[in-house]
């Protein structure tokens, strides 16, 4: 699976009563898929996915992938501290057609994850996940950062595609970047413009629209029957990509990209989608004084909304760009006046 450019890492919407508001998902998910993202993760820590109950992570993953353009990638984020239930998950991602499968470190028994265990952890995830799994190092939540020689082992397990880093660590990037260098690369379905092909583009009842569709000849020679529009083949072929890394900071997407990243899944893309592409989409155009300055604009406001205030802090980010961000389920806070203040005054001039 192809895992290439600016991915938003979505938020999951409430009711006041903090019950989950599936319309406003849709919405979201739908207005993301009219974004130039490559595509979205659904319950990963921006989605508040520990917060989220069995029967609700099932249906926030349903509602999301029915909404989603098929051409937009989609990765599921695996919170769950069990083998079992991780695959659990991944089955439930497949049934609904997800491409990829996040997975984090288990936390709770954070003394008993030594290397042997963790590596050992992965690979039977990787073993058992109908998936591509993509590995998840988000220190600031999980109390166990993913050594990059580690990365590089896992790195040659089969269904093992790529990572998120979170870390915020441009010399970490590096490092992954050089480590996974010579891991055997993989054939990987493309568009005939080397874009991701999701499953859902392959289906073709995913692909059919709900108008009808009436042939010129039916309407000359008397009553004309509705039928559905001809499903025309999608036409595709094949790249070569390696092992793949995507920085999971706003701040350091441009020196990420350059340093051999494939991408960015971000928390700030659920509130800027089009800032954060537009700094893929300028390195991707060999333009580089834009690139950094496009970067420069997204630094500062990364940093305070993500960084700083948090879940909390990128819903109302959402509330003020035109999304549905409401509030974040206790034991998170919402946010003061003076933080809503320091957000609209952020994003003033970073609109979508």
């Amino acid at each position: 699976m192809l895992i290439e450019g600016v991915f938003a890492a979505v938020t999951t919407p409430f009711y006041p009563d903090e019950r989950v508001y599936y319309r406003k998902l849709e919405a979201n998910v739908a207005r993301y898929s009219r974004s130039q993202l490559a595509g979205m993760v659904v319950l990963g820590s921006t989605g508040e996915a520990p917060a989220l109950n069995d029967v609700e992570t099932i249906d926030v993953l349903r509602t999301a992938a029915e909404a989603a353009a098929p051409e937009k990638v989609l990765i599921a984020g695996a919170n769950r501290e069990s083998l079992r239930a991780v695959i659990e998950l991944a089955e439930a991602a497949a049934k609904f057609q997800y491409d990829a499968l996040l997975v984090r470190t288990p936390t709770y028994y954070s003394t008993q994850m030594t290397s042997s265990g963790v590596v050992n952890y992965f690979q039977a995830v990787a073993d058992r996940s109908p998936l591509p799994v993509i590995l998840y190092n988000i220190p600031r939540c999980v109390p166990y950062q993913i050594p990059v020689e580690m990365v590089a082992e896992l790195a040659h397990h089969p269904n093992i595609i790529a990572i998120k880093d979170s870390s915020g660590s441009l010399e970490r990037i590096k490092g992954i970047v050089e480590a996974t260098r010579t891991v055997t690369k993989r054939a990987v379905t493309v568009t005939p413009v080397f874009e991701a092909v999701t499953g859902r583009m392959m289906n073709p009842a995913l692909t059919v629209q709900s108008a009808t569709f009436v042939s010129a000849s039916d309407l000359a020679g008397g009553p004309a029957i509705a039928v559905a529009p001809p499903v025309t083949a999608l036409k595709t072929r094949t790249k070569e990509v390696g092992f793949q890394v995507l920085t999971g900071s706003a701040s350091i997407i441009l020196p990420s990209l350059e340093a051999g990243a494939s991408g960015a899944i971000l928390g700030f893309a659920a509130c800027a989608p089009e800032a954060c592409y537009e700094v893929y989409f300028a390195w991707k155009d060999r333009d580089s004084k834009l690139a950094a300055e496009k970067q420069e604009q997204i630094s500062k406001p990364n940093q305070r909304i993500v960084g700083e205030l948090g879940i909390s802090g990128v819903k109302y980010a959402c509330d003020f760009n035109g999304y549905f961000g409401g509030y974040a389920r206790l034991p998170l806070l919402p946010l003061d006046a003076t933080q809503k203040s320091d957000i609209e005054s952020l994003l003033r001039q970073i609109r979508n």
